[in-house]
């Protein structure tokens, strides 16, 4: 499977079907945006934990676009939200496929289960949990829904609690997890399917515009990420394509930041 790098970040170039076909044996799927490219320039835990991962996919009309840019084109955007209902209605035959949801506000995801139970004809989601704001500090409760995804016999973790929270809380408690082969850091996705957020029409998804609507609907909560942190992705980029040489640290000159 072939890689592009964009910044310091590579991105795995690979199709929804190929990675639908691919989870087969398991594994562990992240979503690069724009977003994470610019946190993981400077956040050391965000980086190891990014590491970790066995499959990093473009979520970003705006990444590909940049990757043509670069000549080094990515063949498709696998958003989290979008490959999240791929994955479920892919596997909805199979028996072995049973999801635990993790994430959004307390109702949400149980709300999402039998939505997506309902879609689905049968109970793939075996069982969801909303956790408390700020758990990823406890290590008690942290521990504590280590047990409940374990108790459920879910073999598919979905959490959806925002980055770079959910690829750090991976990062420390997955290995104990054990009967989950596959991981989908989905972001959003939870409150999505659960109906509490409306998405962008596919049009502006296409375009590369979604962030203008989720900036529009959530103007308080997303401000400051659109407008402030995201913006400097273009500077770094364009410093990147200028310079002769490096430009941005590298991964491992990240990682190794106390």
């Amino acid at each position: 499977m072939s890689t592009v790098t964009i910044l310091n970040v590579e991105i795995d170039n690979i199709s929804k079907d190929d990675l639908l076909d691919s989870l087969k044996s398991g594994g562990t799927v992240f979503t690069p945006n724009i977003d994470h490219i610019v946190k993981l320039q400077s956040d050391r835990d965000f980086c190891q934990a990014y590491d970790s991962a066995d499959y990093r996919v473009c979520d970003s009309q705006i990444l590909l676009y940049v990757s043509r840019l670069l000549n080094k084109p990515i063949q498709e955007k696998i958003s989290g939200s979008d490959f999240f209902s791929v994955f479920y209605n892919h596997y909805k035959g199979d028996p072995d496929i049973k999801i635990f949801l993790l994430g959004a506000a307390e109702g949400v995801a149980i709300k999402a289960q039998k939505r997506i139970n309902e879609k689905v004809g049968r109970e793939i989601v075996v069982s969801a949990h909303s956790p408390s704001f700020g758990f990823e500090k406890s290590d008690q409760e942290s521990r504590e829904i280590v047990d409940l995804i374990n108790r459920s016999g879910a073999t598919v973790l979905a959490i959806g609690v925002g980055a770079p929270k959910q690829e750090k809380w991976l990062y420390r408690y997955k290995r104990h997890l054990k009967t989950v082969k596959v991981i989908l850091a989905v972001g959003a996705t939870i409150d999505f399917e659960a109906g509490n957020i409306r998405r962008a029409p596919k049009w502006m998804s296409e375009l590369g515009l979604e962030w203008v609507y989720r900036l529009i609907t959530e103007p308080k909560r997303l401000w400051k990420r659109y407008l402030v942190h995201d913006v400097s992705f273009f500077w770094l980029l364009l410093k990147d394509m200028l310079s002769p040489g490096p430009s941005v640290p590298t991964r491992q000159t990240v990682r190794n930041r106390q």
